[in-house]
């Protein structure tokens, strides 16, 4: 894969890369590798393209690399497999490169540690350093106009920490991976005591008096269940709080059968359903994914817990039926006030720290997108209308292909921020880059065969 670093924010007669992906986590690590077997097959057609990512090396959900901690999906749905089983970078050929294929196999096992599993990530991201600039955040995105169409865009990013550090990149398409943000409830900022579980290693680490050796863990699901038991196992003379509505955790169904809702055919029939039967899907298969926790988890804290009791010092609190109503970040700690939802009393909880564990949601590409929003096509709900091939449908002005690695939950379906489908979705969107590329290729043609006009557009236009 080529790439070019950016350019001064003078672009005029600079070459224009074919994809800027913005975000370099699993998803468009996934889509440079769909290109790299891309180019290596076709010498002759490369897909030119570069990635900014505003981590200074590759990461993917550090602050929750718990020891112990397991995959909760199969590792041969990595960011090969389901596309390409031959693959170079599979997780198969890792395993070999790391000395441990046979080692893993007498595991018997389909589900990595997290760790392990984050190493097979920097593993793969290592073959793309030269297409990546890390340290490096996309402040905007301005259009690229030859009269009223849009022919290819300027993405602007700065350095981290040096905002006098401005670069441009021209590009005929986008690819947004950008991640997901935390989700915390009303109100709430977190803060030097108030934390989201992402940030769990750093924060738990920092060196700090621990005044009231009491950890507040909110949330239900499997981030939440790990929090409450690394923090239980890492700080011996501390107490753990787990709030939550529900009466007690509720385990992840991952029967074959429900599994299918993460096969890639899924995303098939999900895309193609009438609104009300993509509502009911979602609804029914919510329980493989959101707010669940693996079984064999659920157990060992039941069994700490009871264990506790037997001793006669509970130091694994489930506070069940309960809902936090409000936190406050204090010099020396935290106060969590919680209501139970039974009987209506409150208390009050003086702790180390609170941890909310309740989850994600994803970021609107909308705010990056700056002026080039209006052209995007959206439904009844105001939600982005994205093609099955993930591209956000447009007025007929944009020739820029806007590709979307996640949000897209509402067309594509309960994958859209998983790892599972990564592997084919890249695919997918290789294959759409191609198509397209084909597509302004016939229509220069038709000009009379004149070279593409994005390659001397004027100035952008925001």
């Amino acid at each position: 894969m080529s790439a070019r670093r950016g350019d001064s924010a003078n672009t005029a007669g600079a070459p224009i890369e074919d994809l800027v992906g913005i975000g370099f986590g699993p998803a468009n690590l996934a889509l440079a590798i769909a290109i790299d077997d891309h180019n290596r097959r076709a010498p002759d057609r490369p897909i030119r393209a570069g990635f900014l990512e505003r981590q200074e090396r590759f990461g993917w959900h550090r602050g929750m690399l718990l020891e112990g901690a397991t995959m909760q999906v199969s590792f041969l749905k990595d960011l090969v497999t389901l596309r390409d089983p031959s693959s170079r970078f599979s997780f198969l050929c890792y395993l070999r490169d790391r000395g441990r294929l046979a080692d893993f196999i007498n595991q018997k096992t389909f589900f990595p540690t997290r760790i392990e599993f984050h190493d097979y990530l920097e593993w793969c991201a290592a073959e793309f350093g030269s297409a990546v600039d890390y340290g490096r955040t996309a402040t905007a995105v301005h259009a690229v106009r030859d009269g009223a169409t849009v022919e290819a865009v300027d993405v602007v990013s700065r350095a981290v920490g040096d905002p006098a550090d401005e670069t441009v990149r021209r590009a005929r398409n986008l690819s947004l991976g950008t991640g997901l943000a935390p989700r915390l409830p009303e109100g709430v900022a977190l803060g030097p005591h108030v934390w989201h579980n992402r940030d769990l290693l750093f924060r738990a680490a920092e060196p700090a008096a621990r005044r009231h050796r009491r950890f507040v863990v909110v949330g239900a699901g499997q981030s939440a269940a790990e929090s409450a038991e690394y923090l239980h196992r890492t700080f011996p003379d501390a107490e753990v709080c787990a709030v939550f509505s529900r009466y007690g955790y509720s385990p992840a169904d991952d029967s074959p059968f429900a599994n299918r809702i993460f096969d890639p055919a899924a995303v098939d029939h999900f895309y193609d359903a009438p609104e009300d039967v993509k509502r009911t899907l979602l609804g029914y298969h919510r329980n493989t994914n959101y707010s669940v926790v693996d079984g064999e988890l659920i157990e060992q804290l039941y069994r700490t817990a009871y264990q506790e009791k037997v001793q006669g010092r509970e130091r694994l609190r489930i506070l069940n039926t309960s809902r936090l109503t409000a936190v406050e970040d204090l010099a020396d700690g935290a106060r969590a006030v919680i209501r139970s939802l039974t009987s209506g009393e409150t208390f009050t909880l003086d702790c180390d720290a609170v941890v909310f564990a309740t989850g994600y949601h994803p970021a609107d590409p909308r705010e990056l997108l700056g002026g080039l929003a209006a052209e995007c096509l959206t439904d009844e709900q105001g939600r982005l209308r994205v093609d099955r091939d993930h591209r956000v449908l447009t007025t007929d002005r944009v020739r820029v292909g806007i590709y979307l690695q996640g949000g897209t939950e509402h067309t594509h379906g309960i994958t859209s921020s998983l790892l599972s489908t990564l592997a084919v979705r890249s695919g997918e969107i290789c294959d759409s880059l191609l198509l397209r590329r084909t597509e302004r290729d016939v229509l220069a043609g038709r000009a009379g065969g004149r070279a593409d006009t994005a390659d001397t557009v004027a100035a952008p236009v925001g």
